[in-house]
């Protein structure tokens, strides 16, 4: 029988802003991805949300991005590699601490935003980004989309963890649709559904230009900040079940 990681980014709430509906779509995935204080999150958040996913057995991972809490760090900044390896460095300690105060430890890293952009253009981040997932703690497994950062995994000796997303559209070259562009977003559900099966089940996706691109779905990704994301996962959950694909963790 098949399995498949069914992965959500969430504890991003700050202070008195909630965003999504975490403890509700913990109950349909199998990995967090928890923001950790510079994109979105604080310290409250992600202390309730490791506590969350943990009571409901589910795989916990650090979401680093850029230091840009206005911008929910989707706009692009320039950085060098060693400025890229401290600010995940600085993230990936700080949620594994309280992964450690609440009796667990982390299973893993994706990188969040804007970040994965200058991934694909930037081999040298994704250098970077590997090193310090590795000089952290190189059991950690590192999510990866991009063929830079699956590489850079690679050199540093880390197991990876190959993802597709459910609720994104594709390039020609592979890439998501940047958010700033139309159809980045795939909202009708049924819609999700197909192309998460068609991935599954074919390795490949549909770019927007009907170009057939060759995927590996080891992990399917689900936004936590998506209106509607918990109906999202659990109908992508019952779509992965119903086909005899069982959830877990990598």
């Amino acid at each position: 029988m098949k399995s498949i990681d069914l992965n959500c980014d969430m504890g991003e709430s700050f202070g008195p802003w909630v965003m999504g509906d975490d403890q509700t779509l913990l109950r349909f995935v199998s990995s967090a991805n928890l923001a950790c204080g510079f994109h979105a999150g604080d310290p409250m958040t992600m202390r309730a949300t490791v506590r969350d996913a943990l009571a409901l057995g589910v795989a916990i991972g650090a979401h680093p991005g850029l230091p840009d809490l206005q911008g929910f760090g989707r706009r692009a900044m320039t950085m060098t590699p060693d400025e890229v390896y401290a600010l995940m460095v600085y993230q990936i300690g700080a949620l594994s601490g309280f992964a450690q105060a609440s009796g667990s430890r982390l299973r893993h890293v994706k990188t969040h935003g804007a970040l994965y952009q200058m991934i694909v253009r930037e081999a040298a981040l994704a250098q970077a980004i590997a090193a310090a997932v590795r000089d952290v703690d190189p059991s950690l497994l590192l999510i990866v989309s991009t063929p830079n950062l699956a590489q850079a995994a690679a050199d540093a000796g880390l197991r990876v963890v190959h993802e597709v997303y459910a609720d994104r559209t594709y390039q020609p070259d592979g890439t998501l649709t940047p958010r700033s562009q139309p159809n980045a977003m795939i909202v009708d559900v049924e819609r999700s559904i197909d192309q998460v099966r068609h991935m599954v089940h074919e390795g490949s996706v549909i770019a927007l230009d009907g170009t057939r691109v060759p995927v590996r779905a080891d992990s399917v990704c689900i936004h936590g900040d998506q209106p509607g994301a918990a109906s999202f996962a659990q109908r992508v959950r019952a779509g992965l079940e119903a086909d005899g694909i069982t959830i877990c963790a990598p």
